[in-house]
């Protein structure tokens, strides 16, 4: 039995050594890539949503490349989904809520 858990601690520490590399990199883009706006970042945003409008007002999105419409269109389905796993998680059920 004590081989069996000197074989298994030894396979855990192995599986650390080589996931480390993997786990930083995921830290370091966590850091950046999770953290909630700052106070700074209000007047990009802004400037970003008046893009957005007035791209629509002019039509200036009928001149995307395929590649830019098509990133469009996976953060567009990204944000939905996450609304949508937030509201699952939010009732605790699949479908409908509890009346």
């Amino acid at each position: 039995m004590a081989s069996v858990a000197s074989k298994g601690s030894g396979l855990i520490n192995k599986l650390l050594v080589q996931a480390r590399p993997q786990l930083d990199v995921f830290l370091k883009y966590a850091k950046v890539e999770l953290t909630p706006p700052t106070p700074a970042d209000i007047p990009a945003i802004r400037q970003s949503i008046g893009n957005i409008v007035k791209s629509a007002k002019t039509g200036s999105y009928k001149n995307l490349s395929v590649k830019q419409a098509w990133l469009n269109t996976l953060v567009t389905a990204e944000v939905i989904f996450w609304f949508y796993i937030g509201e699952c998680i939010g009732k605790r059920h699949l479908v409908g809520y509890n009346v």
